[in-house]
């Protein structure tokens, strides 16, 4: 595997140096169109539909079209934006596992450690074992800033992308609505069935039927001669160097004396504040998500 993006873990002084892989990939065969007649393959070309011509993609802008007017944000439009170039992926909080939603569930990385010393990358990784708490994070990737869950699988740190709450759909069925009688014989015979399928799910014995036929097709056809020369090219992304591990116990009593402190002097603040018995206090205003 080549790691696509480097960066460093962060919670509270904590800084965990690591190389980010993709987890998971595509197994479908990459198939492209080509003329029935000799075999060429079709290119797509981006034409105007205004003016008719080819346009290159140096000359592409973007647009937004709503209620029948497009808005077009050209290249110094979008490089104006504060677009986050950090390399860290900052802790926002620890939640209990059962809380993140498997829909939300996105992309999935692994993480390896990126020091001389595996000692932090250990330590956060047996501390989410322990509590068994999942670590809600924030990175940015490709220019875009990404919530992320930061849980444990074996003995790796995996960062699974989570879905943004505006992006997951609400299920409103009418159907669902209807009030269903299910006996208790019913119930009886479906848990039963249920029972009769019952094992250990292991993933290994599943197979892309599908895929598995269409390798062996392209197989047989190039053992039988039916194949013709073609190159092309790939590019590969650069990588950058993260950050560098700082003293470990140093940081973690920093980080907790100064939740404590914070902590503290929000309860001195509250204690502090004048009483007045003639006057009620105004309820506080909610703050703004």
């Amino acid at each position: 595997m080549r790691s696509i993006w480097k960066g460093a873990l962060t919670f509270g002084l904590v800084n965990v140096p690591v190389k980010v892989y993709s987890a998971t990939e595509d197994h479908d065969v990459p198939l492209h169109q080509v003329h029935d007649k000799d075999g060429g393959r079709i290119r797509y070309q981006r034409t105007c539909e205004v003016c008719g011509e080819t346009v290159a993609y140096a000359d592409i802008d973007r647009a937004y079209v709503d209620d029948g007017q497009s808005i077009v944000l050209t290249k110094e439009d979008l490089a104006s934006l504060p677009a986050e170039k950090s390399r860290e992926i900052d802790v926002v909080e620890f939640v209990p596992t059962e809380q993140v939603d498997l829909l939300t569930l996105d992309k999935a990385y692994y993480l390896e450690p990126d020091s001389k010393s595996p000692k932090a990358y250990v330590l956060l990784r047996k501390t989410l074992e322990q509590t068994d708490r999942t670590a809600i994070v924030r990175f940015t990737l490709r220019q875009k800033t990404r919530l992320a869950a930061l849980r444990v699988r074996g003995d790796v740190l995996v960062l699974q992308t989570l879905l943004w709450s505006d992006e997951v759909r609400e299920a409103s069925f009418p159907s669902l609505d209807e009030d269903v009688k299910i006996s208790k014989k019913e119930l009886e015979l479906s848990a039963s069935l249920v029972d009769s399928y019952s094992s250990d799910f292991d993933p290994d014995e599943y197979v892309d039927e599908y895929q598995k036929e269409l390798r062996t097709l392209i197989d047989a056809k190039i053992e039988a001669g039916e194949g013709f020369d073609v190159s092309d090219a790939f590019a590969e992304e650069g990588e950058t160097k993260g950050g560098e591990v700082i003293d470990l116990m140093e940081a973690l009593r920093a980080s907790v004396e100064k939740s404590k402190a914070s902590r503290s002097k929000g309860a001195d603040t509250k204690d502090a504040e004048p009483k007045s018995p003639a006057k009620k206090k105004a309820p506080a205003k909610k703050k703004a998500g």
